[in-house]
């Protein structure tokens, strides 16, 4: 056995060398091992986008692969429903402004359809979850602290505030819980949470004593009630600073892993201390993920409005390509957009092709983890056929052509092209897709291919051809003689071709197919490459 093959670990992905990390780590700290649980923070506070998606997918695919291992595991997918409305997002109505700081479990549904706006914003994301066939126990925060579930934590958490407020300051910079103390209490009469701020505990009593004063708020200043009050933290509502939070939530709920995203790493650390130093619970063991980027750079945000979300993303592509995306890797930044679509739609035939043996890797290492990245993919799941492939890319570019009667004139056509042999429900939907695309977005912009100078001359020669007024009375042999009088190749010409028109090595029969598009329009297609 080689050396590459004996460090595979289970299907061969990062997701696999996560889990097994993660069991020797708890074998060193000599915990019981009989239940995994794996833990996603679900934010609620504004319409969740692919991020806050991603945490959970990912998280999923850790306790497939400690399942895979042989471990018993469970995923539990906390809303953090008790969170405070810090600004209102992008699109939504300006009459929430009135509950800015409130719980958003608190805050009625703008839609009304659900039992507070917090409730709505989880449905969302749930949705996500169920339409990708992601299995997860669900956890509010606001049951989690009416019912008592992190009683014993907070008290522990209280009467070490000292040391806590003075370690956040060591560890972050952060001086504020040297002053107040890490819970904010739901003010008892303006329903806010963090303008009531917590300044004694009462260890005997189990009560917090607050004044509702002036805060700032999503980097804006708010004005406190005034109201003075007490709060047992055992039966008013109220919750943990997110500095401390995740560390009781860990101890409560005995959470042996959780991913973060890199802009809540100073809360991770001061929690992970907490945890370790306070709470006497070794921290679960982590994996930092990049954030997604907008295609300007930007970080996907709920409140900015440049959400891509899964139910927006499903309109276009299966929800086979965005587990792809997700289970690709988990480091290094990414720039998305619904323009990534048709590629993961077709890299996705791709995987399958290899994991089916109809393309063929050299390379064992590569060859497992293409495997395992389609395994997971597929939930670890995969189905015992592969189906019919259609190149999405191709599919898009039928649509834009045919939009009445969309359905049946582009099945004909694949009929026709040899590229499927009849009618299948798959492909109907995945025309379905191909033509929402068609619709909502104009045509991709070129991706850069290396020509060379003999394919250049010849592709300026054809786009002559394409833009004259006469139709050619045999484009196919026309492309044919073309290549051979410049030098190229005839099978290398149609392969550039088809990556130009399509972005693949291959398609339909060339001279049909563009003259199916439309000759003017393929032309400036091929203009934009030379």
């Amino acid at each position: 056995m080689s050396e590459e093959e004996k460090i595979i670990i289970g299907k061969g992905t990062w997701i696999d060398k996560l889990a097994s990390e993660m069991i020797e780590r708890e074998e060193r700290l000599g915990r019981d091992t009989k239940l995994l649980k794996v833990e996603s923070g679900l934010g609620a506070s504004g319409i969740p986008h692919i991020g806050s998606l991603g945490d959970a997918v990912r998280a999923y695919g850790v306790k497939l692969a400690l399942e895979n291992l042989g471990y018993k595991s469970d995923l539990i997918a906390y809303s953090d429903d008790l969170d405070g409305l810090r600004k209102i997002p992008e699109g939504l109505p300006e009459t929430l402004s009135e509950h800015i700081a409130k719980p958003v479990s608190l805050i009625p549904d703008p839609f009304g359809c659900h039992d507070s706006y917090g409730m709505h914003m989880s449905s969302i994301l749930l949705d996500g979850l169920d339409k990708l066939g992601i299995k997860y126990n669900f956890i509010r925060a606001r049951d989690t602290y009416k019912n008592g579930l992190l009683r014993d934590q907070i008290h522990t958490i209280l009467i070490n505030s000292e040391k806590i407020g003075n370690k956040i300051a060591e560890l972050v910079g952060q001086e504020k819980y040297q002053k107040f103390l890490p819970y904010y209490p739901v003010c008892a009469k303006c329903n806010r949470l963090y303008t009531a701020q917590s300044y004694e505990y009462d260890q005997e009593r189990r009560v917090v004593k607050y004044r509702c004063v002036e805060a700032e708020i999503g980097s804006k200043m708010l004005k406190g009630c005034g109201h003075e009050g007490e709060a047992d933290i055992s039966k008013d509502l109220g919750k943990l600073a997110w500095k401390v939070e995740f560390a009781a939530r860990w101890h409560a709920f005995d959470i042996r892993f959780e991913a973060y995203g890199k802009d809540i790493m100073d809360s991770v650390k001061v929690n992970d201390w907490v945890s370790e130093e306070v709470l006497g619970h070794p921290p679960p063991h982590h994996v930092k993920y990049e954030m997604f980027l907008d295609k300007g750079g930007k970080k996907i945000s709920k409140s900015a409005g440049n959400v891509v979300t899964s139910q927006k993303w499903f309109r276009y592509g299966t929800p086979k390509s965005m587990l792809l995306l997700l289970y690709k890797r988990i480091t290094g930044a990414r720039e998305l957009g619904f323009e990534d679509i048709p590629a993961l739609m077709d890299e996705y035939n791709e995987i399958e092709d290899v994991y089916f043996g109809k393309i063929k890797l050299e390379n064992e290492a590569k060859l497992l983890k293409t495997r395992g990245l389609y395994e997971y993919t597929n939930l670890l799941n995969p189905p015992k056929t592969p189906p019919t492939h259609v190149n999405f890319r191709l599919l898009i570019e039928l649509c834009r052509i045919f939009k009445e009667d969309r359905k049946s004139l582009v099945t004909k056509k694949l009929i026709d092209y040899g590229s499927i042999k009849n009618s299948e429900p798959h492909i109907e939907q995945l025309i379905e897709l191909a033509g929402n695309y068609a619709d909502d977005f104009e045509d991709e912009e070129a991706a850069k291919i290396e020509i060379n100078s003999e394919t250049k001359t010849a592709l300026s020669k054809l786009v002559t051809i394409l833009e004259s007024d006469r139709d050619p009375e045999d484009l196919q042999n026309t492309i044919y003689n073309i290549a051979k009088e410049n030098n190229v190749q005839p099978k290398d010409f149609f392969m550039v071709l088809y990556q130009i028109i399509i972005n693949a090595s291959r398609g339909p029969k060339i001279g049909p197919f563009i003259m199916d598009i439309g000759r003017k329009k393929v032309a400036q297609t091929i203009s934009k490459h030379i």
